[in-house]
Parts: C-alpha cells; structure tokens; sequence
C-alpha cells in the first residue's frame, strides 16, 4: 500500500503529513531527491536526497524515477528503488506530490495507491490562511491562490476527498481512510487463520 496525499499550498497538507506520521503506524515519509543545494539544518536522506545535476539526468536516464518536475528552476523527485524499499520493509509509503506529480503516481500505481486530495473549507479559507503565515510576497500569494484553481481540477482523479477545515476531523477521516485501506481483503497475504 502507498499513500499520496495532494492539496494546494494553504490547504494545512503539511501539519496533517507531521501528525499522521507520529500517529499511524508503519506510515513513513518518501523523501524526495533534488538539485536544490542543501540548506543549513537540513539532512541528507531525512530532507532530502540531494544530488548534482548529472546525477539526477543519469537517474532520468536510467528511468528512476516514480515522478520528477522542475520547480523553481530545480528538479524534485521520488525514487522508484526507495518507494520498493520501503515496502520491503513492510512500511507503507506516504508521498506528499503537487497535482501534476500525483496525477503521474495515481496513473502508475493504480489499485496500489491510496489517493487522497486534501482541500481547504472555502477559497476564503485559503487566502486567510496563505496570508497569515505571513512568509510570502502579495505576487506569490495571488500565485498560490492562482495555481490552486487548477490544482482543484485534479482532484477528480484522487479516490478520496478531505476537506481540512478543522485538523482534527481531518486527521480523523484520514486515520479511518488508512485504516479501512489496509484492512482490504486485496492487502492481507492469505486468510488469517491459515496455517
């Protein structure tokens, strides 16, 4: 089982990513790999996974990659052999995508994936909220708020719909969307009462 959560930029995606990994077990964080240089505090292989840009055309190339984009003139990316592993190791993947990333994995991944698109209660919601970070210009602001337009569109190709207008009813339909997922007579290996 895989799970990719999607949603615009102010939908509260992130706060519901930290929360569902301190809560739902065997729930891991798919890390991505970038050309974007490593910023102080950050880690290699907790962060990101960063790598020149001959590395990661060499990746390309050698088709790695579940997805990759470019975005703000770097390239982001999930690695197909880290995904693999980390259903070998029997945790269950959460890949936190933009829309055009999610749009991808949900084509290749298919019954596998568990697909949830996370929205804001109103569009009057979501500009509250972008603007009280207070860590973005008036132009990317409008941008965000721009961009999530289009990203709405995508989300009839996601399973499931979570509207996050308070985090803990969010974070309660999406533990009983996990839950009910990995209870699916198709994820459990043979009867459990077989000897």
């Amino acid at each position: 089982m895989i799970v990719l959560m999607s949603g615009p930029s102010g939908a509260g995606k992130s706060t519901l990513v930290r929360t569902l990994l301190e809560r739902v077990e065997r729930l891991n964080f798919s890390v991505s790999t970038t050309t974007r240089p490593i910023r102080a505090g950050e880690t290699e292989g907790v962060d990101y996974y960063f790598v020149d840009d001959a590395e990661f055309d060499r990746l390309v190339a050698a088709d790695s990659f579940v997805e990759w984009a470019h975005v703000h003139k770097r390239r982001y990316g999930t690695r197909k052999d880290h995904v693999a592993a980390m259903i070998e190791r029997g945790e269950i993947p959460l890949l936190d995508l933009d829309v055009q990333g999610g749009k991808k994995v949900i084509d290749l991944y298919g019954d596998k994936l568990v697909s949830i698109f996370v929205f804001p209660p109103s569009w009057e919601e979501l500009e509250r909220r972008l603007r009280e970070r207070g860590t973005d210009a008036e132009e990317v602001i409008d941008t965000r708020l721009g961009n999530a337009r289009w990203e709405v569109d995508y989300a009839k190709h996601y399973r499931y719909w979570v509207v996050n207008g308070d985090r803990d009813g969010a974070l309660t339909r999406l533990e009983a969307i996990i839950l009910a997922e990995s209870c699916r007579r198709v994820r459990i290996p043979g009867s459990p009462l077989e000897d």
